[in-house]
């Protein structure tokens, strides 16, 4: 097993719009962070990746970068940039920037000198084509709805949009593209970040010809992705990528990757490749989807250990994982894999546990550590989400009421994740003295961060003690893991083994009192509890009682 940093650093996920305002303007910004940066400090975590804080029309908050040299208006300048990473690294944490290079805005200077005429030297360096009949191109769909092109009649042409329309993709197979890219990724990295958490990355090759879909199939509610996910160039790009950039230092990168198999997966994280170190997969994000990520459908405890495990065996020794139930464009894991009311604190520490124990970088979103919950939005007006009211106003075409719309809304929408950062129980839960870019969650005068540090037993200080412990034992980090109980519908074990280090993790995912039979060889040497989200009497029974959401991990 190589050995890394990044394996063993524990991310933290900060979403600068909604983590903490300094100036009074409603948006969260860098000298906010910079003001947090004790708090993550006392936390324990390694790495903070941030979230787009490049200048942008936010058209879709941040992801759509008219200028890659450029701070965001809103969170503050350049100079409040290097005083957050000077005042990070003081404290020995990295700082990963988002690298959002599938697409730029359609305010960036290349795509408006793009659009000028057809034989501008920047033309190439996005999709342009001329329609079919008065139609786009072809039949692809957006993901936040709709065709993926939008016409343009100052050259009567097209241009290709997998995301908003405000968003026109690169054309990744121009050289030139990739070259202002490669210089644009070493002019961070020489400022002394510390490596790149990459938007959409497996999406920068498109098919030749940019052909239709005939089948029309559908892949995640979509049309035609299957000409441009894993496309024909992108393990070259990437090993081009890693070779005039990456591998000059010593940086961590996670590639975003939506439509990838454990298959599919190792052919950007294996260390032979010259790729990515890990990625960020869907499959266990898929798992109470039906059609789309709005057709929800229960999930099962043994399909969630299936995926898990499955990942876990296809990158052993060859890759590695990342592991994450929550993160700017998912609803809040509490509420969806564990129980929001009367088990909230029981199951955050559960889920935690999970995430802490397994093996991968384990990454935490700003808010999971104090508990923070979806938020109960009222009517449409409320959401901010372009994927959200996109997807809303299409449904109310076909008819769809707005009581059942706002229920989903309520389950799936980006925006649970988006809610202030809950600091205190004052008002605007302490995040703004102005008026909120977004609606605080209700529940903040009960959970929140000055609550959690005043209370010994919190969340907080449970994944303080979990990130303690993860630094104590390699085991947790590098070992294999051994399944028990595979078929059970409501206990997740498992054991891990590295050296002659033993841990036995054991986590009940229901709001059952459940019997788990404890593994004979833990009598053999007297186990030793690490951490539980109960008291627990340490002499260990060959049965033992596991209350609802009830997490223990032994050393044995």
């Amino acid at each position: 097993m190589q050995r890394k940093w990044w394996k063993e650093a524990v991310v933290y996920q900060i979403y600068p719009r909604s983590f903490y305002d300094t100036n009074g303007d409603g948006i969260g910004d860098l000298q906010g962070i910079i003001t947090k940066l004790d708090y993550l400090k006392e936390l324990g975590i390694d790495v903070i990746w941030l979230n787009p804080i490049y200048q942008s029309p936010n058209a879709d908050n941040g992801y759509d970068i008219s200028d890659y040299y450029g701070i965001m208006d809103e969170f503050g300048t350049m100079s409040d940039f290097d005083e957050l990473l000077s005042q990070a690294h003081k404290r020995g944490i990295k700082i990963v920037m988002d690298l959002v290079v599938n697409h730029t805005s359609d305010e960036h200077k290349w795509f408006l000198e793009s659009r000028k005429s057809k034989d501008n030297p920047y033309r190439e360096f996005y999709f342009w084509k001329k329609g079919k009949n008065g139609r786009p191109p072809n039949n692809w769909t957006s993901f936040f709805s709709g065709s993926a092109w939008e016409y343009d009649p100052l050259t009567n042409e097209y241009y290709l949009h997998l995301f908003a329309v405000k968003q026109p993709d690169l054309n990744w197979d121009n050289p030139m593209v990739r070259q202002e890219i490669y210089k644009m990724m070493k002019w961070w990295l020489d400022k002394g970040i510390d490596g790149f958490r990459m938007d959409v990355i497996n999406l920068i090759s498109k098919v030749e010809g940019l052909p239709d879909d005939i089948q029309g199939e559908r892949q995640g509610g979509l049309v035609g992705a299957k000409y441009y996910a894993n496309g024909p160039k992108v393990h070259q790009y990437l090993q081009e990528m890693n070779k005039e950039v990456l591998s000059k230092y010593d940086i961590m990168t996670v590639g975003e990757t939506p439509f990838v198999t454990p298959e599919i997966a190792k052919l950007y994280v294996e260390y032979d490749r010259n790729e990515l170190n890990m990625l960020f997969h869907f499959e266990l994000m898929d798992i109470d989807c039906g059609n789309s990520k709005w057709d929800i459908k229960p999930w099962k405890l043994t399909d969630f250990k299936k995926i898990m495990y499955k990942w876990y065996l296809a990158l052993k020794d060859k890759g590695w994982n990342s592991l994450y139930l929550n993160n700017h464009d998912q609803p809040r894991m509490v509420s969806r894999f564990g129980n929001d009311k009367e088990y909230r604190v029981e199951s955050a520490k559960l889920l935690a546990t999970f995430l802490h124990t397994w093996q991968g970088t384990p990454y935490i979103y700003q808010g999971e550590e104090i508990g923070m919950t979806n938020c109960k939005f009222e009517s449409i007006d409320e959401f901010r989400d372009i994927e959200t009211l996109n997807w809303y106003n299409d449904m109310k075409k076909q008819g769809k009421s707005d009581e059942k719309l706002l229920d989903i809304l309520n389950k799936r929408s980006r925006d649970h994740a988006r809610t202030p950062m809950q600091w205190d129980d004052t008002k605007n839960a302490g995040f703004t003295t102005g008026i909120p870019w977004i609606k605080v969650n209700p529940n903040y005068k009960e959970i929140n961060v000055k609550k959690a540090l005043e209370d010994k037993n919190s969340i907080f200080y449970y994944y303080k003690k979990l990130i303690e412990l993860r630094k104590k034992y390699p085991v947790i980090v590098y070992g294999d893991i051994t399944m028990l109980y595979e078929d059970d519908e409501k206990i997740f074990a498992y054991t891990r083994s590295y050296g002659n280090q033993r841990l036995l993790v054991v986590l009940n995912f229901s709001e059952d009192n459940v019997n788990f039979a404890v593994p004979k060889e833990m009598f053999t040497n007297s186990p030793q509890l690490l951490i539980s989200n109960y008291p627990v009497n340490d002499n260990i029974q060959e049965k033992v009682i596991l209350r609802p959401y009830e997490a223990r991990v032994y050393k044995i």
